[in-house]
């Protein structure tokens, strides 16, 4: 059966057996037998790699220890508030920093933690690729002149990118992030988004 911690485009936790490209977190959310509790438990949420200096921790969702998340890609990290993290993406994590102009972990997740819940209105035009719009009460992934609607298991349906006001997901930091033309050291996109 597959645990809640997949993480969707709007920072919540569902069950799926997709795995995804990023892994993360932001504490410990569950209870001693694995069910989500909280949705979060820190400002510091972090995306980081799958796999770092052959690190494993098995079995998932220790007892008192951080909630093991993961995302379909780094795009959908960014859009449920997640940074690069500062330990096994280290370039990732100054280059963040340098691009929002913020000189360390707290003063990045403090502003982050202040962007994460209120979605806002913007032009369609202006959004970068990578960002995340709500579309038709789903969430769906910009990427050039079309919307990719988001599943767990990667992206399915497009639609042409329309004209006018976006209800946008991702918070106005990562869109910093995102214009720049981000790449890093996780996948910005599912392989799903190029088919």
């Amino acid at each position: 059966m597959p645990r809640q911690n997949r993480v969707t485009p709007l920072g919540e936790l569902v069950a799926h057996p997709a795995r995804g490209l990023v892994y993360g977190n932001r504490g410990c959310l569950h209870d001693a037998d694995g069910r989500i509790r909280r949705h979060h438990a820190t400002r510091r949420w972090i995306a980081c790699r799958l796999d770092f200096k052959g690190w494993h921790r098995a079995p998932l969702m220790q007892p008192g220890k951080f909630t093991e998340l993961f995302f379909l890609d780094e795009a959908t990290a960014f859009s449920a508030g997640h940074r690069p993290c500062a330990l096994c993406r280290r370039a990732d994590y100054k280059r963040f920093l340098a691009l929002l102009g913020e000189t360390g972990a707290d003063a990045v997740d403090l502003r982050l933690h202040g962007e994460r819940v209120h979605h806002h209105e913007a032009s369609f035009d202006g959004l970068p690729d990578g960002a995340f719009v709500l579309h038709e009460d789903e969430p769906h992934l910009v990427l050039a002149d079309e919307l990719l609607r988001w599943t767990p298991g990667g992206y399915d349906r497009r639609v042409r990118r329309p004209v006018g006001r976006a209800h946008v997901v991702t918070a106005p930091s990562f869109l910093i992030v995102l214009a720049s033309g981000w790449r890093g050291e996780v996948q910005l996109l599912h392989p799903s988004a190029s088919r």
